[in-house]
This record gives C-alpha cells, structure tokens and sequence, in this order.
C-alpha cells in the first residue's frame, strides 16, 4: 500500500472503524536512517491502534527503526516480507527474504531486543513458483523459532519475483487460502492473519472460522464504506454506528486544517473518493471532489458543490422514479 496508507488515510479511515488496526505503508530503513523522520513517522494520536511496517534487511538498521517506532508511539512494528516489486528487490527485502528466513529470523530478534513493542512479519506463501507448503511452513517455524515473531499476516499468494509487475502480482498468482489455514493447524501457538483477495464480510466471516485475524488492502481503501460494520460486526461495539454524512463533515474539517497550515489539501481528499460508492451521484461528486480547478480554494467550497451535485442527481433519480411509479 506505499503512496495509499499515509496518515491522510488513516486517519480517514479511523473515523469509519474505531477498533480496525491501521498500517502505514511500507516504510524503509533508509528512509529513516537517512530521510525525514517526522515525515514518515507522525501520525494523528486517534489513528491507534496503529502499526508502522519497516522494509530492510539489515538487523541492526530494523532495530534503530523499531526504537523509533517505540519512540513515536505506535503500537506495533511490522516487516514487510512479502512485497514483490523489483525496486524493493534491489535493496534485498521484501518478498525475496522468504528466501531467506535466518535472516529474516536476525532481523525480528534484533527488532525484538531493541523495542518492547510487538514485532510481526506481513509474508508470501511462497516465491516464484515453488508451491511447496513446506516452504512457508518452514518460514513460519524458522522465524518464530530462532527469531521469537508470534505473528504473521500471511498474503494467500506467490509473489513472482520475475515476469510480473506489482499489480500482476496482486492478481496472477492464485490465491491459496488453505495454505494460511494449515500454518494455523500446525503452529496453533502463533497468531495467524490471512490477506489477499478479500472482498467482503462475510468473507471475513468464513476466514475467522480458520485463522485468527483478517487484513483487508485495496478493498477497504476503493470501498471504505465496507468498514462501517465491522466494529460491530467484529469487535463487539455497542456504540453508534458511523454516518456517512458525518464521516465526509469531519474530513472537510480535516482538510480545512491543512489548508490553514499550508498543505495542499488534495493530499488527504484524494483519499475519500470512494467514499459515495453505490450512491446515486457518486460519479459526479467524485469529479468535483477531483477537480483540479477547486484545490487552490477552500475544502468547504468543494464539499458545498459536491454535496449540490450529489443532491441534485438524487432528485432526477426521485422524479424517474415518481414518472414510472404514475
């Protein structure tokens, strides 16, 4: 999810689901070492409970950025071992360090010694196409074992290191979803997470009744009104459902922030397109959403002219209906 999960996006999203844990996009070691921290690092403190995910491959590099997790109050720290794209080959992590689970194993011990916080690992069920469930078995084993790690998010596919671009790679492989299964059946200790492919709740339903937690990717970020439900479906609340109406007043408030601090507020609406999907007028709010000419003015102006144009399509579609309907 790099360039998606920003903390415009979360904290979005926090304001749809309270309990759903919320991941930042990949994060690398270098960017920390060597970047602007406060840039990559800050986050809103209702975004918990929140995960920072780390790429690298050299413990001692994941250990300073775990201490920095730690720092910045998050709630977990993650490392990505399941992107396939050839630039984060080219610094030796992601997908390819399934090849290698000592290492992997290194880098969780080292994290592990550096931070109180949890350390878990986001992984492939393989690479290329070595479709052995030995493979990932051994993974798991090998990194809990040596490394300590209790949790792994396992993405039910292959990731082809050759051949097939990020996005192929989220679709070509096929999805396995048996194989996460059976890691629960033979690691029952360790916290099993199952991603990829996931569309809907009762999806998540039938995952649950196997493994121990879903994540849920693109789906949640396209329909982000597909987590309206899950805090009481899922987690138990009692309290107040989201609405939508008051989800999308709360961003414009958000996004005036920005804008009196100086920030372009695209940078967090282009976020909530999704927000209207399945509404009479969701095409033509998002265009206004979008337009180019309205980011240069206030939030408010926009939201006024989405909203009109929103209403606006409603009335048509009421009239259609009242036509038919005499």
């Amino acid at each position: 999810m790099m360039d998606w999960t920003d903390r415009h996006c979360r904290w979005f999203h926090r304001r749809i689901t309270r309990h759903a844990r919320l991941y930042t996009e990949m994060v690398t070691t270098g960017a920390l070492l060597h970047g602007d921290v406060p840039r990559h690092l800050d986050f809103d403190a209702s975004e918990h409970p929140v995960a920072l995910q780390l790429g690298g491959s050299e413990p001692a590099d994941l250990a300073h950025c775990a201490r920095l997790a730690e720092r910045w109050g998050y709630d977990e720290v993650n490392l990505n071992c399941g992107c396939p794209s050839e630039r984060v080959q080219r610094g030796a992590f992601g997908a390819c360090l399934m090849a290698e689970p000592q290492l992997v194993a290194d880098c969780v011990a080292a994290m592990r010694d550096a931070t109180t916080l949890p350390v878990t690992v986001k992984h492939r069920i393989g690479i290329d196409r070595n479709e052995s469930y030995d493979f990932v078995r051994d993974f798991v084993g090998t990194v809990a074992e040596r490394g300590g790690c209790r949790v792994f998010t396992v993405h039910a596919r292959n990731a082809w290191l050759k051949g097939l671009s990020p996005k192929e790679n989220r679709e070509v492989p096929p999805l396995r979803y048996e194989m996460a299964y059976r890691l629960k059946q033979d690691f029952p200790g360790l916290v099993i997470v199952i991603n990829g492919g996931v569309t809907g709740d009762e999806q998540i339903e039938e995952h649950l009744r196997h493994v121990d937690g879903v994540m849920v990717g693109r789906q949640a970020y396209h329909e982000p009104w597909s987590m309206a439900g899950w805090d009481a479906r899922f987690f138990g609340d009692t309290g107040p459902a989201p609405e939508r109406d008051a989800v999308e007043a709360q961003v414009v408030a958000y996004l005036e922030r920005l804008h009196a601090a100086g920030t372009p507020w695209g940078h967090g609406s282009r976020h909530l397109l999704g927000l209207r999907n399945g509404q009479p007028g969701a095409r033509r709010w998002r265009q206004v959403w979008s337009d180019p000419a309205l980011k240069h003015g206030p939030p408010t102006e926009a939201h006024r002219l989405a909203m009109a144009a929103l209403a606006a399509q409603n009335a048509r579609v009421a009239s259609h209906l009242e036509r038919l309907s005499s």
